[in-house]
C-alpha cells in the first residue's frame, strides 16, 4: 500500500498551466483519460444491443433500458435522441446506457435493427 505522503504527493495546480489530472497529472486541457476511458468501454461491449423494461429504483414507473451499443458518448447522445423522438417519450443516457421512459422494447427493436445492430430482448 502507498505510503500517506505519495497519496497526496501529486501536483494539482501550477501556476503556468492551471489544473491538473490527478490520473495522468497532465494539465486538464491536455488529458486524455476520458477519451481513454470511452474507448475502452466501446472495445469491451460484445457487438450484441440488449433492450430490456426495468422498474427497480424507480418507484415502479418502467423504463426500457438499450446497453451494449458499441458508440461514443457523443454519438450515443444522438441516437438518444433519435429513439426518444421515435417512441415520443423522454429519456436520457447515463453511463454508456440509454434510458426511455416506458415500455417500448418492440418500437426499439426494429428501430435499431433498421439501424443495423444485432438486437437481444433481454430480461422478462
Amino acid at each position: 500500500m502507498a505510503s500517506l505522503r505519495d497519496q497526496l504527493g501529486g501536483l494539482v495546480y501550477s501556476t503556468e498551466t492551471g489544473r491538473h489530472c490527478p490520473d495522468c497529472g497532465e494539465a486538464l486541457e491536455a488529458c486524455r483519460c476520458d477519451d481513454q476511458a470511452e474507448a475502452e468501454r466501446v472495445a469491451s461491449l460484445d457487438g450484441v444491443v440488449r433492450i430490456r423494461r426495468e422498474t427497480s429504483g424507480r418507484k415502479g414507473k418502467g423504463v426500457t433500458t438499450v446497453s451494449g451499443i458499441p458508440l461514443v458518448e457523443k454519438e450515443l447522445k444522438q441516437l438518444a435522441k433519435k429513439l426518444k423522438q421515435r417512441c415520443g417519450t423522454g429519456g436520457a443516457v447515463k453511463n454508456g446506457i440509454i434510458e426511455i421512459q416506458g415500455d417500448h422494447r418492440e418500437v426499439l427493436k426494429a428501430e435499431l435493427e433498421a439501424a443495423g445492430y444485432q438486437v437481444k430482448l433481454a430480461g422478462g
